[in-house]
């Protein structure tokens, strides 16, 4: 599926069941609020094939935040009202074009739709960091350190984001999922559900909301698709961006 004029490329995510959130061996030293709970999603839902862009977010939004500049970078320093406004914006634009599916919007993913994408059928590691994602042990490169030429004294490391799509997807043809961005979640941020749950939508209070993922800042440790943590939704970084979902209506 491809939104029209973007570009966007929209996956679909069968519907299911998985286990959510991490036994002790995964976990190793990582001390993580939650022990794992059985999650069935009960419907199929799109998941975006990439992070959302710069150049797809200046074609709804018409501005930029990134620090990062580039059409094909993740879009960043987005907080989490920027990225809902988005979903909002768009859903309404193919609405009015007539081409949003019956009973769905565009949204951010919740915490359960993001994990069980991530895991792609998967129980445990899919593969080596380095092949999958953009961290701290590779987000790197030297640059021509700045100021006049005339005063450069050498080259300096450079840490950032990285065009979509460079390294090799899961098992569903999902990019970038264990790293270049931390993604927002619609979820706020609380403990997991205990036993069996249908469809979780996150705790039902709290400001702090579920980002997930990685990113190009963060330890390996967290470039996993069980780690979480969170932020306030108004928090802005160049590590934050989002990736796009279109999912039943609430």
């Amino acid at each position: 599926m491809v939104i029209p004029d973007l570009g966007l490329v929209m996956v679909q995510i069968p519907a299911g069941t998985f286990r959510m959130g991490a036994s002790p061996e995964e976990r190793g030293f990582r001390d993580i609020d939650t022990a794992p709970t059985t999650v069935r999603i009960s419907r199929p839902f799109w998941l975006g094939k990439f992070e959302v862009t710069q150049r797809e977010w200046r074609a709804i939004m018409k501005d930029n935040p990134s620090d990062f500049v580039g059409d094909l970078l993740p879009v960043d320093s987005v907080d989490w009202e920027m990225a809902t406004e988005f979903c909002r914006r768009l859903t309404e634009r193919e609405r009015q074009a007539g081409r949003l599916k019956a009973g769905y919007v565009y949204a951010l993913p919740t915490e359960a739709q993001w994990e069980y994408a991530c895991r792609a059928g998967s129980t445990g590691p899919v593969g080596k960091l380095d092949d999958l994602g953009w961290y701290t042990g590779n987000s790197g490169s030297w640059a021509p350190s700045p100021g006049p030429a005339s005063a450069r004294t050498g080259e300096v490391w450079r840490m950032g984001t990285h065009p979509v799509g460079q390294k090799l997807p899961n098992a569903w043809g999902l990019y970038d999922m264990y790293g270049n961005v931390l993604e927002w979640c619609s979820d706020r941020y609380g403990q997991y559900p205990v036993g069996e749950v249908t469809d979780p939508a996150g705790a039902g209070t709290g400001s702090a909301r579920v980002l997930r993922g990685g990113g190009w800042w963060t330890d390996p440790q967290v470039c996993n698709a069980f780690s979480r943590t969170k932020a306030p939704p108004n928090r802005h970084h160049s590590a934050l961006g989002f990736r796009l979902a279109l999912v039943p209506q609430p």
